[in-house]
């Protein structure tokens, strides 16, 4: 089932998070130029060795003004390690990289048919449904005996409305079609089908088109947009650190000038059987069976299915089909382990395809012929499952900026979350004006206690699925939400502002936040790794009521 050690799937238990800042192009210095560069030019490189005291001030005024795009020309890349819950956190008050609302996603059915949708709309269907144009309101007439009076009265949206008393019930039926002709209400439910909807994305090393369920959609806020247009007429309209695939990797919009090519959709020739003797076929099938034992191991995960089974059971697969790149027919990194149902469904599919000729999906090269500012507005970003983590916008790959640990392709272990003694456990007052207060000794034992023997008999339980042969993304599901994990976040100076103003709490903050503590441990870490790099804008942060610019 798994090649993890025993010690390594005995469930243990933290109390804490970590954040370490992987890598980063970020310093005072970018905000400098950014700022100076309309007025300045290529000056503007020499303006940064000048008076330190001049350069505070020009940031002081830039964050107390609320200048923003300045703020955006620097990147920094966090590598988390916390319980799931705190993910889910992040995902709702996200940083990070983010589209224009009108973009248009591309949708991938099971049959392979494309549809497109704005990730405006996405992001209304996703989180407030659909309106299904049935009457909202509710209500009606009432006899008020101690009145001695007909009651009209509806119930529109969340609130009630009294319409008043009448001396006849058809008067009070009056008052309230009337009510009704003057407030048409439709009812907002959710469609599940939505959640269930999937993008087309692309392998990054094949660059042919796939499939990948969305996880979420998120408002990521208004932010300063900048408009890329190519050469086949795609437009995208992104920030300026959203991440765009090029023949040559990943790259940041911003980055990007006139004459770069970006990556888009595209056909390309169906390969052919034809094009691959019988007799070569039949040479590459020999060398293939020749690394079997080599490289699958005595028990291993098909590619395919992500599920376990013994080598006699599986078999090499060419990730790329040989007839669809014979350069990578004999590349042993082209090789991976299927299953024996999987690997004839693939193989049955790949023939089918060869024999049919015509043309397959594959994003192709499309050079930039135009970039230019494109004033702020509301932005919106996708979370994609992997393993590529891209989607189409405007039909040009882009990539979504968080890469989360999957349970689909990796045995998660067992690392789980347990407060400590530092952690306030009990909550005091309403939603709104709650406190929470320390726990007493009893609480914390009987929290620490419950929490240990709950997450030790969901693990048991995740193991038995998987030695049964469960595959891991259905096993998954009795995993608590203490779980720890693990992701890449990626963010500008700007936005982790707008995170840390919504996220932790602080002294300076001019808008009071009740964040929840454990999510606040990673802004405080964040922000400890961001004030050393950006100290100037750390501190004009503070000075201004820690809003984001």
């Amino acid at each position: 089932m798994t090649d993890t050690p025993a010690d390594d799937l005995k469930p243990s238990f933290r109390s804490d998070v970590s954040v370490e800042l992987v890598k980063h192009s970020a310093a005072d210095s970018d905000v400098l130029w950014a700022a100076r560069v309309s007025t300045a030019g290529e000056q503007s490189l020499e303006e940064l060795q000048k008076d330190p005291e001049r350069s505070k001030g020009l940031i002081n005024y830039l964050m107390r003004d609320r200048h923003g795009s300045p703020f955006e020309h620097n990147s920094m890349t966090f590598f988390i390690s916390a319980p799931i819950f705190v993910f889910r956190e992040f995902m709702r008050h996200r940083v990070g990289w983010c589209v224009a609302g009108d973009t248009e996603i591309t949708l991938e059915s099971e049959a392979g048919r494309l549809r497109r949708r704005t990730i405006a709309e996405l992001y209304e269907l996703w989180h407030l449904g659909v309106e299904d144009r049935l009457p909202h309101s509710a209500g009606g007439v009432t006899w008020h005996s101690r009145a001695g009076k007909w009651t009209a009265q509806v119930r529109h949206g969340e609130k009630n409305q009294y319409l008043g008393l009448y001396e006849n019930r058809e008067a009070a039926e009056s008052a309230v079609a009337e009510y009704r002709e003057l407030h048409p209400g439709t009812r907002l439910h959710k469609l599940e089908s939505v959640r269930r909807n999937h993008v087309r994305c692309y392998d990054e090393e094949t660059l042919l088109a796939r499939r990948a369920r969305i996880v979420d959609v998120i408002e990521s806020g208004v932010k300063q947009l900048i408009r890329i247009t190519t050469e086949s007429g795609k437009t995208l309209r992104s920030t300026v650190d959203h991440a765009v695939l090029t023949p040559e990797g990943w790259c940041k919009a911003g980055e990007l000038v006139v004459g770069d090519a970006v990556l888009a959709e595209g056909t390309t020739p169906r390969p052919s059987e034809a094009q691959v003797p019988p007799s070569l076929r039949r040479g590459i099938g020999v060398w293939t069976s020749m690394q079997r034992e080599r490289l699958i191991k005595e028990t291993d995960s098909c590619h395919l299915c992500g599920r376990d089974f013994p080598r006699a059971e599986l078999a090499l697969d060419h990730v790329v089909p040989v007839a669809g790149d014979l350069t990578q027919a004999l590349d042993e990194r082209n090789l991976a382990p299927a299953c024996e149902p999987c690997h004839a469904v693939k193989s049955a599919g790949e023939q089918a395809q060869a024999q049919r000729g015509g043309e397959i999906a594959k994003a192709v090269a499309d050079r930039i012929v135009s970039i230019e500012q494109d004033g702020e507005e509301m932005t919106y970003d996708l979370s994609v499952e992997g393993p590529w983590h891209n989607f189409l916008a405007n039909g040009i790959v882009v990539h979504n900026s968080y890469n989360e640990e999957s349970g689909r392709y990796r045995e998660l272990l067992p690392h789980f979350y347990v407060p400590d003694e530092s952690r306030k456990l009990v909550q005091e007052g309403r939603p709104g004006k709650y406190v929470f207060v320390e726990g007493t000794q009893a609480q914390q034992e009987l929290v620490g206690r419950v929490m240990e023997d709950s997450y030790a008999h969901a693990y048991e339980a995740y193991q038995e699925m998987l030695a049964a042969g469960v595959a891991r993304e259905v096993a998954r599901a009795v995993l608590p939400v203490g779980l720890f994990s693990s992701m890449y976040a990626t963010c500008n100076a700007r936005s982790l502002m707008h995170f840390l103003g919504l996220r932790t709490q602080h002294e300076l903050a001019k808008v009071p936040s009740f964040p929840q503590r454990e999510i606040e441990m990673v802004g405080e870490r964040m922000e400890t790794e961001w004030a050393k790099l950006m100290p100037l804008t750390h501190a004009a942060f503070n000075a201004n009521g820690r809003v984001a610019p």
